[in-house]
């Protein structure tokens, strides 16, 4: 703006919003102005401009959605090594590091490897049916709202919620969790202290949006990914002999009394859930997809690492694990779930008789429950602006600022977050547990469902005469995979309700059962009223009528088959090992 234009500005009349001489207003040359220091940083907290979506009121309610979520100001900053972290080290956490010891000791070695290993193939066809919707519909939201586009408006709303809830009451539960972990250095400070610094140490990294996050989990799960590594080779060193104590131990532990299968069929069907849990936080590479700058490229390979992330960080992990900790040593009946003594990462290298390394491992178990605790602020508060516009909740949490971020979802979870403060308080366990309840089957419903919206989007295509040859990226393991996905987590679910009747090793009891099992009637709950409220009573939306083209970043389908088609005649004429490898890699 020249300085004439300026003095017309700084003249007119206050009243009169344009400048007759130039055409320019105040408000506009305040806007233009570029803000600096404080400044900018105050006005990185005002709403983001919304783009006119030209929303049909005659549109359906899943057609409204669709580009109220494709449109979402959601800042696309994620790079494709974020993403790929995220992927990679999104389910090594508490589950694996210390939850393995329960699994142990109720599964037996051999229980161990079945459960996690078919476990293991349900997540990798589930995260193969999210990278291919993901990467055709790269929403607000992703999956939580592909239930409303593909399966039913109501379960839409009720997987959603559910899906919140368990990123809400994760946040607490994680920071109290990390303050227990200071216990193996520190007994004697008030928990609470801890619990303090964590929760500033989360709100910082939040603040800093989708890029703070991301970076945040690079290096977390970096740091999580040279730990398992390096337990890798340090295990197998110890099972050959080389450790200081203890000698070659080979299979040994597979021959005590007991083992394999100390607790027969039902020990292994309980780890069937303990495994199911220990993946949780997956998909959420699937909800990063909105605010990736090429989910087409970055997302697939995010996918694919899937593969391997369960191969090398989880069965090669159990195997060791298995031959290296007893499943009936006394240390892995801890009373706590993040007690760095029950681990049996600990309890191997503790058995070697290596000093100095339990208390990096148990540096490693910390990071790896902050990292989930940095998790649930970004799925829930991506979560909320969703459901905010898909309204579904209060508009509200659709409030997103000029940095992209979630600003009103990111504040509500911070601000439940504060529950942690009641690991000051003598009803701090009753309260945690019941919090832990409400989140325990949730990822489940969220792996269920996100394989049948898979099944439901080919069905559509076939129904309309279209096929994968216009999807960027097409599942490697298609409608089949999603059909096994949805299998075992229906599996798990009807397994969880026999262990929450009959526990093993005690007798039926209310308190147990909805303690393993609240999220069933919570989640029937959503569902019920969301048809109650809306009264729509169709349970179902029919292939034929399911929108296959809203929210799409490439609407061009002739260029997308035209680059599907010379991508695929590319990877034919490469050798077979170069074509496998681009297939798992």
């Amino acid at each position: 703006m020249s300085e004439k234009e300026l003095n017309q500005v700084k003249t007119a009349d206050a009243a009169d919003s344009t400048d007759k001489n130039g055409g320019v207003t105040i408000d506009a040359y305040e806007e233009a102005k570029p803000k600096k220091g404080f400044a900018k940083f105050v006005d990185g907290f005002r709403r983001a401009d919304a783009a006119d979506m030209g929303i049909d009121p005659n549109m359906s309610e899943a057609e409204k959605i669709a580009i109220m979520t494709a449109n979402s100001p959601l800042s696309r900053s994620l790079k494709n090594r974020h993403l790929q972290m995220i992927a990679i080290g999104g389910s090594i956490g508490t589950g694996l590091f210390v939850g393995l010891g329960l699994a142990l000791r109720t599964g037996g070695p051999a229980g161990l490897i079945i459960a996690y290993g078919l476990i293991g193939t349900m997540i990798f066809c589930t995260v193969m049916s999210l990278g291919e919707l993901a990467v055709t519909f790269p929403v607000s939201g992703a999956f939580v709202t592909y239930n409303t586009r593909f399966i039913d408006p109501s379960w839409g709303f009720a997987m959603a919620w559910n899906y919140a809830l368990q990123w809400l009451v994760i946040l607490p539960l994680e920071l109290v969790a990390a303050s227990i972990t200071v216990n193996y250095w520190d007994n004697t400070t008030n928990p609470a202290a801890y619990v303090c610094i964590f929760y500033v140490f989360i709100v910082a990294i939040n603040f800093f949006g989708v890029r703070g996050y991301g970076e945040a989990e690079f290096i977390f799960s970096a740091i999580k990914v040279l730990a398992v590594l390096g337990f890798i080779i340090l295990g197998i060193v110890l099972c050959a002999g080389g450790g200081p104590v203890g000698g070659y131990i080979g299979g040994r532990n597979w021959h005590i009394p007991g083992a394999p299968f100390p607790n027969g069929a039902k020990g292994v069907m309980t780890v069937f859930v303990n495994a199911a849990f220990a993946f949780a936080g997956t998909e959420l590479c699937g909800l990063a997809a909105a605010e990736t700058a090429n989910p087409r490229k970055a997302l697939p390979k995010a996918c694919k690492q899937v593969f391997w992330r369960i191969t090398l960080f989880y069965i090669i992990c159990l195997t060791l694990i298995g031959l290296l900790v007893p499943y009936n040593d006394e240390r892995l009946f801890s009373s706590s779930s993040v007690d760095a003594s029950a681990s049996p990462f600990v309890i191997a290298i503790r058995n070697a008789g290596i000093s100095g390394l339990p208390s990096v491992m148990n540096a490693v178990i910390m990071i790896a429950v902050l990292s989930v605790g940095n998790s649930s602020v970004f799925g829930s508060s991506r979560t909320l602006a969703a459901l905010a516009a898909s309204n579904q909740a209060p508009k509200i949490f659709g409030y997103i600022d000029k940095q992209g971020r979630p600003l009103v979802g990111i504040v509500v979870q911070l601000l439940l977050g504060l529950l942690c403060f009641l690991v000051a308080s003598p009803k701090e366990g009753e309260v945690f547990d019941w919090l832990l309840a409400l989140s325990g089957l949730s990822s489940i419903f969220t792996w269920g469902s996100i394989n049948l919206c898979l099944l439901k989007f080919r069905r559509a295509l076939y129904v309309q005469g279209r096929d994968t040859s216009e999807l960027a990226f097409a599942s490697v393991v298609g409608v089949w995979g999603a059909a096994w996905g949805l299998l075992l987590n229906a599996v798990v679910l009807c397994l969880q309700f026999w262990t929450a009747v009959w526990p093993l090793g005690e007798s039926p009891n209310a308190e147990a059962f909805f303690g393993s099992y609240l999220s069933v009637p919570v989640v029937l709950l959503f569902y019920i009223g969301h048809k109650l409220w809306t009264k729509n009573w169709k349970f179902y939306i029919r292939s034929k009528d399911i929108d296959l083209d809203t929210g799409r970043r490439e609407l061009d389908l002739d260029l997308v088959k035209q680059e599907v088609a010379e991508e695929k005649a590319y990877y034919a004429s490469l050798p077979i090992y170069r074509r496998i490898w681009h297939m798992w890699c």
